[in-house]
């Protein structure tokens, strides 16, 4: 299927949450006729099980549509579908560096919210054509011409050129090909030049080992080339090229302009990173491309396998998750409790979520995970300044003359009757609100300033809670500010449990350390003799729970008879138990270590 560069189309769908990225998709691929009715699904892209059950899409997925437009020329339309979430918005400024254009979909009940404003963003950086389309003109609530409006006043786009689909029941999707031949550029290219390719997502397979996922600027690529990757000069033989049409189509060549995947034998994993650039061999490009910023993690957790012997497993299977989610970091680690594991960095708890599945269900591993917590600045009494995310390396607070933390800029956007509701839930997590403004007559945008510890720890289900679903909220760092930090430690019969540790800012340690205690105390089994679980700040217990002891009813045979008799039972076994509360050890069960991280509301 050879095209000529002119009829060529790189475009991206990008929105908000649930604005119905997805179902377009679908839409789109059953009228290019690349998959049979028979073996077509809903959620198309959505190729991991852990998508379908969600709802979400997680990772930015690539489909070649080959489609003849009204003017009869036959044109190869690469869709890359993105995830809508604010923890993947790096998949999406991969996705938007294959492009060209991209199209902007508005929900019609629900307007422009947040999100669809960072991916606009997004896009103005990477300079893409931006078409906008209105979704879900089949709803009884759709406002189209109130779409069309906040397109004019929130994105400064034409709302009145926006395209007008509905993705669900098909209803003008038939213009978005033809949207995307007409006003998308087609991509600039050279097949005749050096090779030049950009490594914008990769995969594992078992059988034929890494798979590469490209887009070609320049050049051509066919089987048996030998490329090289820039990055380290590693270099491998071409076995096989092709398109993505949900199943992988070998091609006999990719040339310029095109989005397809490469499988050359690739065993070590790490030859291959994202934003990478591959060339040929003999005949090498003179410059990389410029690649991809790499992602800041901002949420740090420490992973453990239950069983320790499976340590090696749980290396490899990070390495191969890490090829197709280039924003997760990782560094060796250890705990007293729990042995050897890494400390994983991640983009938000959804993504922590999403990591530690995806490695119990692809690599059938069971995982232990320490509390969340987010990189704080210290400055010791001596003047040095260093970076710490992990409770266990946090220092003697003697040695300590101020601690930082990271703040974020939140805007919130809204319906103003839950103004009130909003502003509460973000004071009570030490916000301060920074400005207001109202978008539309009814639709209020809120600013704050929020610790990034707060907004970690279960903010955002509580900004869904009192905002019915109607609450969207984007974010970026805005640097350090000082703060009160100390360091809550948990004592399960009296011995410290590192994994459970956390640093959090004064005022909220005593709320944590009970909310932390209950949720221990349904999760630790009964013992013969009582547990106590502690929480601490230094050598000052703040809160404690109980699990009470089982208790054999030793007075049962005793039938009437002198009262001290029984007293005398209850008595040997009363020291019996003291006994064995001295050397009664007690294990902790993989729920209790999540429990901590579970708010009581």
């Amino acid at each position: 299927m050879s095209v000529k560069i002119e009829n060529i189309r790189n475009f991206s769908i990008i929105a908000h949450i649930d604005h119905g990225k997805s179902t377009l998709s679908d839409r789109l691929i059953q009228l290019a006729e690349i998959v049979s009715d028979r073996d077509f699904k809903d959620q198309m892209l959505d190729s991991m099980d852990i998508e379908r059950e969600r709802g979400i899409t997680i990772k930015s997925q690539t489909v070649t549509l080959p489609y003849t437009a009204a003017d009869g020329e036959t044109y190869l339309l690469n869709l890359i579908d993105t995830p809508g979430h604010v923890d993947f918005s790096y998949e999406v400024s991969r996705a938007l560096a294959s492009c060209e254009g991209a199209f902007l979909l508005v929900d019609a009940s629900q307007g422009v919210e947040a999100q669809t404003l960072a991916n606009i963003y997004l896009a103005m950086e990477h300079d893409l054509e931006i078409v906008p389309v209105i979704n879900k003109i089949d709803l009884p609530s759709a406002e189209i011409e109130w779409a069309k409006d906040q397109i004019d006043e929130d994105l400064g786009l034409d709302g009145d050129s926006a395209l007008q689909v509905s993705a669900k029941t098909g209803q003008g999707v038939e213009a978005v090909f033809e949207a995307a031949v007409n006003l998308m550029p087609s991509p600039e290219g050279d097949s005749n030049a050096p090779l030049q390719a950009l490594i914008f997502d990769s995969h594992y397979d078992p059988y034929r080992g890494t798979i590469v996922h490209v887009r070609i600027f320049h050049g051509t690529i066919k089987k048996g080339d030998k490329i090289s990757f820039l990055s380290n000069n590693s270099q491998y033989k071409v076995e096989e090229v092709g398109l993505f049409q949900i199943v992988r189509k070998p091609m006999d060549k990719l040339e310029a302009g095109q989005v397809g995947y490469i499988i050359a034998g690739i065993k070590t994993i790490r030859d291959v990173s994202c934003g990478d650039t591959v060339t040929l061999a003999e005949n090498p490009c003179v410059q990389p491309m410029p690649g991809f910023r790499e992602p800041n993690p901002v949420v740090f957790s420490s992973m453990y396998p239950v069983a320790s012997d499976d340590y090696a497993e749980l290396t490899e299977a990070l390495e191969k998750l890490k090829l197709n989610d280039a924003s997760l970091i990782f560094e060796k680690d250890a705990s007293a409790a729990l042995g050897f594991g890494y400390r994983c960095g991640f983009l938000g708890l959804l993504h922590l979520e999403v990591v530690q599945e995806r490695l119990e269900r692809e690599y059938d591993i069971s995982l232990i995970l320490t509390s969340p917590s987010v990189q704080y600045e210290i400055t010791r009494s001596d003047g040095t300044v260093e970076i710490i995310d992990n409770p266990a390396l946090y220092p003697d607070p003697m040695e300590i003359e101020k601690t930082r933390e990271p703040f974020i800029k939140a805007a919130i956007i809204i319906p103003d009757r839950y103004m009130g509701a909003v502003m509460q839930v973000c004071l009570e997590h030490r916000g301060v609100s920074t400005n207001y403004q109202y978008l539309t007559s009814n639709r209020i945008e809120m600013k704050f300033d929020l610790p990034l510890a707060e907004v970690v720890y279960e903010f955002y289900d509580r900004l869904k809670s009192v905002t019915q679903g109607y609450g969207s909220f984007d974010y970026e760092i805005a640097g350090y500010q000082e703060t009160d930090l100390v360091k809550l430690d948990f004592l399960v019969n009296g011995e410290r449990v590192d994994a459970l540790s956390q640093l959090v800012h004064r005022d909220k340690a005593v709320d944590r350390a009970r909310n932390a205690c209950k949720q221990l105390r349904e999760e630790i089994p009964r013992q013969m003799f009582k547990i106590a679980i502690q929480g601490a700040i230094g050598g000052k217990i703040i809160s404690r729970e109980t699990v009470s002891a089982y208790r054999k009813d030793v007075t049962a045979k005793c039938y009437g008879g002198d009262i001290s008799r029984k007293r005398k039972l209850l008595e040997k076994q009363k020291k019996g138990k003291k006994r064995m509360k001295m050397v009664g050890a007690v294990e902790i069960p993989q729920s209790a270590f999540l429990s901590v991280l579970k708010s009581g509301k």
